[in-house]
């Protein structure tokens, strides 16, 4: 879709959000989203609706305390983390493969210190109900985390189902997953195509949730909307959540701004310009 453009400053905004609402897609031990009406315009001429969801649907932000014991939970979180300079770098992966350290050095435009960071790995194209989506992804290792955590990134975002792979969440034998996994099939499909036990190439739980929020980095997951049109940029980004008082994620609505004239701009690693 073509962003839209305000008619004042000439600013484009790119969706970078999934559209959110009934049947959006559910991690595999999420129920699915409820929307009720309350009021109707036929019956009281005003509508009213009552949602029923996890705040980790759609696109959505992770904050510290979603992991880390102890940690800063939703209002605890400077609000500076969701907004600011930053990039989309383009990292096309395939089935199961990892995104790394390496990657992520190598990745154009640069990554800087206090940078907003969205990987584009093009695995945002599979979102839906479904097993492509979910537990075949691609995703983060160990050493993409503690990559971001060492460069002092302020936020980073993946078009993929978390930020981790798949296998190191409980969709493989970790946490609750059980020894088994969420999805038992996927872990013996990976022993069949590979010849090793996933937990051989997937021994830690979610290292990279920890890396990263560990150290205050928020994350989002579930990126997607237009970032292809972004690929490649140094943009500005915004996704305030709610100010919710003990929240441990958010969904968001997460937006990347660019200004073709130069009149608005924000400096790297400050306020605005």
């Amino acid at each position: 879709m073509a962003p839209e453009i305000d008619p004042v400053t000439g600013i484009l905004y790119y969706e970078l959000s999934h559209p959110w609402g009934h049947g959006v897609p559910a991690w595999p031990y999420f129920e699915d989203v409820k929307i009720e009406r309350l009021h109707t315009m036929a019956r009281s001429g005003v509508l009213t609706q009552k949602i029923t969801t996890v705040m980790h649907s759609g696109t959505h932000v992770d904050v510290p305390g979603h992991v880390i014991e102890g940690a800063p939970l939703l209002h605890e979180i400077p609000l500076w983390r969701f907004f600011g300079t930053g990039v989309v770098v383009s990292i096309p992966k395939q089935k199961w493969e990892k995104v790394t350290g390496e990657d992520l050095e190598a990745a154009t435009p640069t990554i800087q210190p206090n940078d907003i960071v969205m990987v584009n790995t093009g695995w945002h194209h599979h979102y839906g109900d479904n097993s492509m989506y979910y537990a075949y992804s691609p995703g983060f290792d160990k050493s993409a985390g503690d990559w971001f955590a060492e460069r002092g990134v302020r936020a980073v975002g993946t078009d993929t189902q978390a930020l981790d792979h798949p296998l190191a969440t409980a969709i493989g034998p970790h946490g609750p997953g059980g020894p088994n996994g969420l999805l038992p099939w996927a872990n013996k499909e990976y022993k069949e195509e590979t010849g090793r036990d996933v937990i051989e190439d997937f021994p830690l739980w979610e290292p990279c949730h920890r890396a990263l929020l560990s150290q205050g980095i928020v994350g989002f997951e579930n990126v997607g909307g237009d970032i292809d049109d972004v690929n490649g940029q140094r943009v500005t980004f915004a996704a305030f959540p709610w100010r919710w008082v003990g929240g441990d994620g958010c969904i968001v609505r997460l937006v990347a701004m660019v200004d073709p004239k130069g009149t608005f701009r924000m400096e790297q690693g400050s306020g605005l310009a």
